[in-house]
């Protein structure tokens, strides 16, 4: 390598600060930044995310873990921020509403303040929570949403509808050079496996052989997007020209039912276990599917990886977890599957 190409190198690397970054999606995120050459922090409070998610990248020399809660505020020298910090899951928000709300607010102000003064640009995970139980099908970024504001679902729907307000508003008022992205369902390895998401419900349940619990008459429809997908979506926006702000949709545009998903993870385990019906918890819509319109045309992305594969990939985990417990995160208390 001559000496332009090395400079070439060294000045296209930045430092990124990946919030929640030991979580599923932050964890696949540092893997794929450092695979690109970034340098990477990862801040984590290990509530929902696991060192075990990262302890593969711990060795490499451009990869650095920070405990930190976004709640309280960081002071560090960054070029990129992906702001991912914040339960994710009805389970995991639930436990306590009121820090989930924070996380979202609070330390969406901490993240948007250190881009301000650092110069920053900075991407949010916003969710298809803010869409609540859609009454627009599929939901395009222009829909304003359907939220109970005061259900048990709000703290993490409103707390994500706040924080893009926020984000705009930096924009907007400061300058902030902006990201913003609504993840629709995702699933793939690392999943915590007591999240209470439909997918690993479904794969841990079939792997040990227990009944299937499906909620609702399983008529209810969502779009599954597997991991490397995802995140390949943020990268793409993240790289797109500055007046690519978003918010963008980053899903699966293929609606499949939950009692289609529970055939199908039934078929590929193997699994003899039966299909247990039971009440549809409060606020769960029965829709959920992204229009990728801006995301095909502004991003050139589309999900490539076929359901029956992502979830072929993601059962392999499930079973290294089963077969050895230190690979999972751990459970959070008692949590109840939904």
């Amino acid at each position: 390598m001559n000496r332009k190409q090395l400079l070439s190198k060294f000045a296209s690397r930045k430092r990124c600060l990946v919030t929640g970054g030991a979580g599923f999606l932050g964890s696949h995120l540092c893997e794929r930044l450092l695979a690109m050459g970034h340098e990477v922090l990862c801040v984590d409070n290990f509530f929902t995310g696991s060192r075990v998610n990262i302890a593969h990248l711990l060795d490499n020399p451009r990869f650095e873990v920070m405990r930190h809660d976004i709640t309280f505020p960081l002071y560090v020298e960054v070029d990129e921020i992906y702001n991912l910090a914040c339960p994710a899951s009805p389970v995991h928000y639930q436990h306590d509403p009121v820090q989930t709300t924070k996380v979202s607010v609070v330390g969406a102000i901490n993240m948007l303040g250190l881009a301000k003064r650092t110069g920053a640009k900075i991407f949010q995970a916003s969710t298809s929570e803010v869409y609540g139980d859609p009454t627009v099908h599929p939901q395009t970024e222009e829909y304003r949403g359907n939220v109970n504001p005061i259900g048990p679902r709000a703290c993490y729907d409103e707390g994500k509808r706040c924080a893009e307000t926020l984000f705009f508003d930096y924009h907007r008022q400061n300058g902030v050079n902006i990201r913003v992205v609504r993840i629709f369902n995702t699933y793939g390895p690392r999943m915590h496996p007591a999240d209470g998401r439909v997918v690993s419900n479904f794969i841990i349940q079939a792997l040990a052989g227990e009944p299937i619990t499906l909620y609702g008459d399983g008529s209810q429809t969502r779009a599954f997007c597997f991991v490397d997908d995802l995140i390949e979506g943020f990268i793409r926006l993240m790289n797109a020209p500055d007046e690519v702000t978003g918010p963008i949709n980053i899903g699966n545009p293929v609606e499949t039912t939950v009692l289609e998903l529970a055939e199908r993870v039934l078929k590929l385990t193997g699994s003899n276990s039966r299909i247990e019906f039971k009440p549809l918890p409060v606020d769960d819509p029965m829709q959920r599917c992204p229009d990728i319109s801006r995301a095909r045309s502004l991003l050139d992305w589309q999900p490539r990886v076929p359901l029956d594969e992502g979830l072929g990939r993601t059962i392999r985990y499930f079973q290294e977890v089963i077969g050895n417990p230190a690979v999972a995160t751990p459970a959070l208390g008692k949590v109840a599957t939904r």
